[in-house]
């Protein structure tokens, strides 16, 4: 078998939400890489799905899933999956990044699900692709989840990490809450490198390394230094925003041993509810919230790419 390639090339792209430009990040499956593919022939290549990335609230969606940590592997989850024969996208939300922050909002989790809907269709008219695997992460998961709601016929799969659905028994949330008005009062929230040092001192110290979390806070900073207060104000006060029995796609919950924002009980109640009968619960050992920045990141990329590569049941009457 060939040796992988040091890096797998990327490619910028940019697409319209009215009049707000929202940044894209491409990666393109390695050719050749994969097994069992499927395609659209629209695209002009054969590959094993097409991954749509959808970042949380204090981050833009490059440093959390195309992260460049030297001396430690596959730290890009775009590039690990490229290499087993998914294209790979991202998106920036509105107010992250590199997406426009002119408007006057919070950018709240349905103004994302507005923005997966532009980036989706984006990605349909450029390479072809009519369905999606998305995976989203905390608010991320939120948006993913709701966007899943509005739009099943352009979800093939969806991954749910860190998800929250009624915030009942998460403490992150009832700290959290106790700023809220001061969310309320502000669309976006300021964060330094101490902020980014929080997420991963919070729940529980040492789930990972250090220059991991440094990587990480370069990548962010470089990017912003402030953030929306939106998915906070939901998170906080208008919980529930989704709901399971409108979720019809193959749906697998990740939840980290030590997440302080998914609390068991709640997915385990949004899981029994969810009516598609081809859907997982992943509980991750030695994990604790922002998972691809954690020791223990290649346990969420096997079960992330199980869940992607398995194949369609079966059923018979």
């Amino acid at each position: 078998m060939s040796t992988p390639p040091a890096n797998v090339p990327g490619q910028e792209h940019w697409t319209k939400k009215g009049d707000v430009n929202l940044y894209l990040g491409e990666k393109r499956a390695v050719a050749g890489a994969g097994s069992a593919l499927i395609g659209n022939a629209a695209t002009g290549t054969a590959n094993r799905g097409t991954v749509l990335w959808v970042h949380g609230s204090s981050m833009a969606s490059t440093p959390t899933f195309d992260l460049d940590v030297p001396g430690r592997a596959d730290s890009s989850a775009m590039e690990w999956f490229a290499r087993r024969g998914f294209d790979n996208w991202c998106v920036d939300m509105e107010g992250y990044g590199r997406s426009d922050k002119k408007r006057d909002i919070n950018s709240d989790i349905s103004n994302g699900a507005d923005d997966l809907a532009a980036a989706t269709d984006y990605i349909t008219r450029t390479r072809g692709t009519k369905k999606f695997l998305i995976y989203g992460i905390s608010s991320g998961a939120l948006r993913a989840a709701l966007f899943a709601q509005r739009y099943p016929e352009r979800v093939a799969r969806l991954a749910l990490d860190a998800f929250v659905w009624t915030g009942e028994g998460a403490p992150t949330l009832v700290e959290r809450r106790k700023k809220l008005p001061d969310f309320i009062a502000r669309n976006r929230r300021p964060i330094d490198r101490a902020f980014v040092h929080s997420i991963f001192a919070r729940d529980h110290p040492g789930c990972a390394e250090e220059r991991v979390i440094e990587a990480f806070a370069d990548a962010i900073l470089a990017l912003d230094d402030s953030m929306p207060t939106g998915t906070y104000v939901d998170m906080c006060s208008k919980l529930p925003i989704v709901d399971p029995l409108q979720i019809h796609a193959p749906t697998l919950l990740m939840r980290g041993e030590f997440d302080g924002i998914a609390a068991l009980a709640d997915l385990i109640a949004f899981f029994e509810k969810l009516p598609n009968a081809d859907k997982q619960f992943a509980m991750m050992a030695g994990i604790s919230h922002a998972s691809f920045q954690q020791k223990n990141y290649l346990m969420c990329y096997h079960i992330l790419h199980s869940f992607f590569s398995q194949p369609e049941p079966v059923y018979r009457g």
